[in-house]
């Protein structure tokens, strides 16, 4: 989650979010319920550290019971919409673990997703008690609400982005199975990226079961043809030879007569923005789709390189063409990457085989 994301939770969104609670809860304490969230830890907290804290504190200055806490946030939580509201799930996942709390804990989730999503907040539930919650999962992916049937895929993804891994799944990853079968012709384009996301997520543990799946659901339905191809996408970026020929990707060994990448500097500062130029000479012969990217070896913190492609192309050609094409690469640091110095070796790819490459240096800002 991006760092800057943490400012949302202000004073000001605080005390309007307290004035939420009092219209329903005159005893609600705004004054210090505000001074414990930003307290003295505040400001070094990042934004998940942050969603936590509002969540602990809450669970002080709301009703004691957790059943007369959560009629609370119920009553509120229409006029709570959004991803500042990650806290609602996030209240359940800290104070609704106990057994006795587990249908309502449930529900909550089911209702709070509605609003912002409960992917994080199950996490631990699943964790605690994977086949009882995976049977849940099953009624959710029939719910009428597309918000429901996305958080029965995207709550159990083994990967989930900034969420915990589910190790269980990644093992087995069965029961997820299972569960996006019943959502891969889903209606909503919205539930249908997070199926594709969780294949994806399965295909970096096991390959093979991926392959099995998309083989059995491939020509079924557009639909579902479209999640094959972004949730195969690691194994393409890996040119993974049997996911390259189920999508369609030429199998010849050899595509091209000639190839080349140039960086319009060999020497930049991190932060700065630099072009790439390739060419690409087909073979002759038919037509054939082709994959190009370019890949970039980064230097890591420990020396290590990592390397991370780039899509700059995907169609079917011509045999015999001649491919040109430009790309301007922001080597400033992200929330999922930070730049480090060093030669960093840049490549030319199609159907993940490597054409060409070149090599540039990238050197620290040197402080004024």
């Amino acid at each position: 989650m991006a760092e800057q994301l943490k400012n949302i939770y202000t004073k000001d969104f605080l005390l309007e979010f307290s004035e939420k609670i009092q219209s329903v809860y005159h005893d609600f304490d705004t004054v210090n319920f505000i001074t414990s969230v930003m307290n003295e830890t505040w400001e070094r907290l990042a934004l998940k550290a942050r969603t936590r804290q509002i969540s602990e504190k809450l669970g002080v200055f709301l009703p004691i019971r957790y059943e007369a806490a959560l009629d609370i946030l119920f009553e509120i939580a229409n006029d709570c919409v959004g991803f500042p509201y990650l806290f609602f799930p996030d209240f359940v996942a800290v104070y609704g673990q106990e057994e006795k709390h587990w249908e309502l804990s449930m529900r909550a989730l089911e209702n709070f997703t509605q609003k912002s999503s409960s992917e994080f907040a199950i996490r631990p539930f699943l964790l605690r008690d994977p086949e009882r919650v995976m049977k849940r999962m099953t009624a959710w992916a029939k719910h009428p609400n597309e918000h429901v049937r996305r958080f029965a895929s995207e709550g159990c993804r083994p990967r989930l982005p900034w969420g915990e891994a589910l190790p269980v799944f990644k093992e087995n990853p069965t029961p997820v199975l299972l569960v996006l079968e019943l959502l891969k012709e889903d209606s909503s384009l919205y539930v249908r990226k997070s199926v594709a996301n969780n294949l994806n997520d399965i295909s970096k543990d096991n390959p093979d079961l991926v392959l099995k799946t998309a083989h059995r659901w491939t020509g079924e339905n557009p639909d579902t043809d479209w999640i094959i191809r972004h949730g195969c996408r690691t194994l393409i970026r890996n040119a993974n030879p049997e996911a390259m020929e189920l999508l369609g990707y030429s199998k010849e060994p050899i595509l091209t007569t000639h190839a080349s990448i140039l960086a319009q500097s060999t020497i930049l500062t991190i932060g700065e923005s630099c072009e790439f130029q390739y060419e690409v000479d087909i073979r002759q012969g038919g037509a054939t789709h082709i994959r190009i990217e370019y890949g970039i070896d980064f230097v890591k913190a420990k020396g290590h390189i990592s390397r991370k492609s780039f899509l700059l192309s995907d169609k079917t050609v011509s045999g015999g063409v001649h491919l040109t094409g430009t790309r301007l690469h922001n080597w400033s640091d992200i929330t999922t990457r930070c730049h480090y110095p060093g030669d960093h070796r840049v490549v030319l790819l199609v159907n993940g085989q490597e054409v060409a490459h070149t090599v540039l240096k990238l050197q620290q800002l040197q402080n004024k």
